[in-house]
């Protein structure tokens, strides 16, 4: 089965040698744990590849996303890296492309027309969305909730890309039974210091390491070590 590089090679070791292209991602994680820079991670190597690649923050200013990125070697200026900006603020400090973003920030509905209409422009094979958790926090009925994200994952499913998605929640929740993966961040205080744990829940379609494995964040990104087991 052909695999594609989340950009960390001992995760996709971890992963059995990528992701399978085409499906949709989960990536768990409370503040700090590095969720975000292991999205950069992999749609920079998507870019690496010739591939055109889409981020959008609902969270974080794409500018001080972009400051912090740099620091960290990643090619964040790279043309073929498209960054939308849909952080729910009233004066907005970046807008791309000659579009007006702030639709994405008011709810999922919106999130998909406006997506739609991105792929339908461009071809992107990778796409983030960080976090997911601010969508969810607009809608408040659980079940309406539940349908427009099952049609959500649906409609980017005809444009064959590969999505992933970031959440700070850590507790089972809907979007857990609707993605093909799962993967949780955590950290742990042993000893007065902090370890941070890499853990691959689900993976649909594929056998894969269910250990959790240390990791860290370095100057250059994230490192897993995936022969390591934590103690």
């Amino acid at each position: 089965m052909t695999r594609i590089s989340t950009g960390v090679r001992g995760l996709d070791k971890m992963l059995n040698g990528g992701l399978i292209p085409g499906r949709a991602y989960l990536i768990k994680g409370g503040p700090g744990t590095g969720k975000t820079i292991l999205s950069i991670h992999f749609l920079m190597e998507g870019v690496k590849n010739g591939e055109k690649v889409l981020y959008i923050t609902l969270e974080e200013p794409i500018e001080i996303l972009k400051e912090d990125m740099r620091k960290l070697g990643f090619d964040i200026d790279n043309p073929l890296f498209v960054g939308i900006d849909a952080t729910p603020v009233k004066e907005k400090r970046s807008i791309f492309e000659g579009f007006h973003y702030e639709e994405f920030a008011k709810g999922f509905t919106e999130l998909v027309r406006a997506v739609r209409e991105r792929l339908k422009e461009d071809k992107f094979t990778r796409v983030v969305i960080d976090p997911i958790t601010m969508i969810k926090l607009t809608m408040e009925d659980e079940l309406e909730y539940r349908r427009t994200f099952l049609a959500f994952l649906k409609e980017i499913a005809n444009y064959n890309v590969t999505l992933f998605l970031t959440s700070e929640v850590y507790e089972m929740s809907i979007e857990d039974y609707l993605v093909s993966g799962v993967i949780e961040l955590k950290t742990f205080e042993t000893g007065g210091k902090t370890v941070r744990g890499i853990k691959v829940v689900k993976f649909r379609g594929s056998d894969f390491d269910e250990t959790m494995r240390p990791y860290k964040i370095t100057s250059s990104g994230i490192e897993v070590y995936s022969e390591e087991t934590i103690l």
